[in-house]
């Protein structure tokens, strides 16, 4: 009965755990930050899926061990039964972590595959985005073509990491946005933790990857690379706008010669 008792007592509080974290939106993301576009809500499901996974392999383990301490405490000299040999046991000891593994991977195959899709046309925004030490610029192309002139492109300095004013980079809401990664000496990596997504940009290649922003706002920014002394400066803001007010901005850069 006390066994039993003890059992009854553990369950309540896991259950009370689990309702406090669920009442809060913060804790339910299990320490991402709030996601702004499509793929980061699907980065989200997919790292809170691997914790529910988590949570109930470890559920039954520490079940099992609490089963074993409990009930099946010393209680003569002779030896307990053995499951040495036992053929369906073995053959569940190894099916079920490959089973665990399989669905992990697939789910994070699929998601992976969603978020790194670019597609050939109906993008709203296509900005090149040039990593150097130690700073940023946002280059804003009329098309996905190579050869795209620039209709408005942003130049940064590096700033120092208490400063308010930093180099911006401005996107549509509700529109699929095309990223161009471009970096002029080492490698770095754009970095939004609103987007719930960073990657790298390397010398001599290209690399490429598509948002659709959901929440207007203002959004730090950094480069999660260690890429010189200054690596710590290299700051930027994403900034989400309505269409209407991208389109006002891409138009006034135009007026203005396009750099600003």
């Amino acid at each position: 009965m006390r066994a039993r008792r003890a059992l009854t007592s553990a369950g309540a509080l896991a259950l009370l755990a689990m309702t406090a974290t669920a009442c809060s939106g913060e804790a339910a993301r299990l320490g991402m930050p709030e996601p702004i576009s499509d793929q980061a809500e699907r980065i989200l499901q997919l790292w809170q899926g691997s914790w529910i996974a988590a949570f109930a392999v470890g559920g039954v383990v520490w079940g099992l061990i609490l089963w074993a301490v409990l009930f099946h405490r010393k209680r003569s000299d002779d030896l307990p039964p053995q499951v040495r040999y036992n053929l369906p046991i073995e053959m569940l000891y190894t099916a079920v972590p490959f089973v665990i593994i399989a669905v992990l991977f697939y789910f994070t195959a699929r998601d992976q595959s969603y978020i790194e899709k670019t597609s050939d046309d109906n993008v709203a925004a296509v900005i090149d985005v040039y990593g150097f030490q130690w700073s940023w610029q946002f280059d804003y192309k009329e098309s996905l073509a190579k050869d795209a002139p620039t209709v408005a492109s942003v130049v940064g300095v590096p700033v120092d990491p208490n400063a308010a004013s930093k180099p911006q980079v401005m996107i549509p809401a509700g529109q699929k946005v095309r990223f161009r990664l471009h970096s002029n000496d080492v490698i770095h990596s754009f970095w939004v933790p609103a987007l719930l997504y960073k990657k790298d940009m390397i010398p001599g290649y290209v690399n490429e990857f598509e948002i659709t922003a959901k929440k207007t706002g203002l959004y730090e920014g950094r480069c999660a690379e260690l890429c010189g002394v200054d690596h710590s400066r290299m700051l930027f803001q994403l900034k989400v706008v309505t269409p209407e007010e991208y389109q006002k901005f891409i138009a006034e850069s135009k007026a203005a010669g396009g750099t600003q």
